[in-house]
């Protein structure tokens, strides 16, 4: 018989949770404070702070430190900053079957929580959190995509793993996480996914008010609001059958090299192992013709004017990588979006919507990529998914690299090393040292 969701967050301990999930919820720290550092540079992280520090101030639940910037306010009001903070760079874990994130919530609401909260957090604590949160959103999702015929946003099914594992760290009964749930899932914010990609704002993928929404959802079932059942939890049964004893959050967690929508990961692979692989270099390069799913040529973006274009783009991306070999730091540079090298080849970029692709691009992501040169030769590259999936996954050493990229030019070597540290290890720390681990991620560069 299934364990009912609300039993499974009550009930869960941190004795349950095997090795391999405790690994995986130690690289999405890592990786998620990492983009976290980064992107509170950008303006969307600045206009999201200054929102939350205008309408959000604390109340009876107690004060939060904004993620990465250390302004206190409601721990409502440090989810929303920082899931904004953190959305910010699409540079964050992803899951997709899903077909979008859940460490960009999950991390900022939880963070917040354990900010605001009257007692102690240890480690072992907060993975059991983390734990309920990813197995209940990735399972939410699922059921949302199976049943909803618009595409939602993260922040539709993130809502939902946020309240239940919210209500689980306050202490709450079952039937309360129910309501809890309930709460998280109606109020959530059912935004459009396809909305912005075909419109790149600062709206991304919906986290910012999901993450809020749900820990809303936990603090309103405290006080006795009711709002069972949550029908993605509770009427959905094929997604629930196994929970407990199998782990979405090992099977269905990815990690990206490069900070862009996960639909442009396989177009960029190909190119620059087409580069390599033929010893081109960018003045080589008359055109880039690329084969992918009908969504991903929706990104579309060969002339980014912002952040938000680049980041659900591909002609751009794989401009950046043909002519610097990377995308990194540096390329979330203002600058960057005006450099005529990349310019000239991204406008060279013919996105092709292939139905083949189109129809297998479902537990995973497909391209294939052909580059065009200017004395008229053609390579074509096999079909790819992307790096970071399940079956290629990223190293420990390469989540490292990421981490330091990222981390390092706002925080400097020794307080990322630190987070690194602490962050690698997190479920082992007391609570002296968790909340030093919450000092390192939540003040200020």
């Amino acid at each position: 018989m299934a364990l009912p969701f609300d039993t499974f967050a009550a009930t869960l301990e941190y004795e349950d949770l095997p090795q391999e999930l405790l690994w995986t919820l130690r690289r999405s720290f890592t990786d998620t404070i990492g983009t976290a550092a980064v992107a509170s540079t950008t303006e969307m992280a600045n206009v999201a702070r200054r929102g939350a520090l205008a309408v959000f101030g604390a109340g009876s639940a107690g004060s939060a430190r904004i993620l990465m910037h250390g302004g206190s306010v409601s721990p409502v009001g440090a989810a929303m900053a920082g899931a904004f903070t953190v959305d910010a760079v699409d540079a964050h874990d992803t899951t997709t079957p899903c077909k979008g994130h859940a460490g960009s919530a999950v991390f900022p609401a939880l963070l917040a929580l354990a900010d605001a909260i009257d007692r102690p957090v240890t480690g072992a604590e907060f993975a059991v959190w983390l734990t309920v949160a990813y197995e209940v959103s990735y399972r939410a999702g699922l059921a949302q995509h199976a049943t909803c015929a618009d595409y939602h946003t993260s922040g539709a099914w993130t809502s939902t793993g946020v309240a239940t594992a919210a209500a689980r760290a306050m202490g709450l009964t079952s039937q309360q996480i129910r309501h809890a749930a309930g709460i998280g899932e109606f109020h959530g914010p059912r935004s459009q996914m396809m909305r912005c990609i075909d419109h790149p704002t600062m709206l991304r993928d919906g986290v910012g008010w999901g993450a809020p929404s749900g820990l809303t959802a936990a603090y309103l079932a405290r006080e006795g609001f009711t709002g069972a059942p949550a029908l993605t939890c509770e009427q959905t049964p094929a997604f629930w059958e196994d929970l407990g004893t199998a782990w979405r959050t090992v099977e269905d967690t990815s990690y990206k090299p490069y900070p862009c929508c996960r639909w442009a990961h396989p177009s960029i692979d190909a190119s620059a192992e087409l580069m390599a692989a033929h010893g081109l270099t960018a003045q080589d390069v008359a055109g880039v013709d690329i084969r992918t799913f009908h969504n991903a040529t929706r990104l579309a973006g060969h002339t980014p004017a912002t952040l938000d274009e680049f980041s659900y783009s591909i002609a751009f991306p794989v401009a950046c990588m043909i002519v610097r070999g990377d995308i990194g730091v540096a390329e979330l540079a203002p600058e960057t979006l005006s450099d005529p090298d990349i310019l000239r080849l991204s406008k060279s970029v013919q996105l092709i919507d292939d139905d083949h692709y189109t129809k297998i691009s479902i537990a995973k992501r497909w391209a294939e990529v052909t580059i065009r040169t200017t004395d008229g030769r053609a390579f074509t590259s096999a079909p790819r998914s992307p790096r970071g999936d399940r079956d290629d996954p990223l190293s420990d050493t390469e989540i490292s690299d990421k981490f330091h990229r990222f981390s390092d030019p706002v925080l400097g070597r020794a307080r990322a090393d630190e987070i690194e540290d602490l962050s690698g290890r997190f479920d082992s720390l007391d609570a002296t040292d968790f909340a030093r681990l919450l000092d390192l991620c939540l003040s200020a560069p």
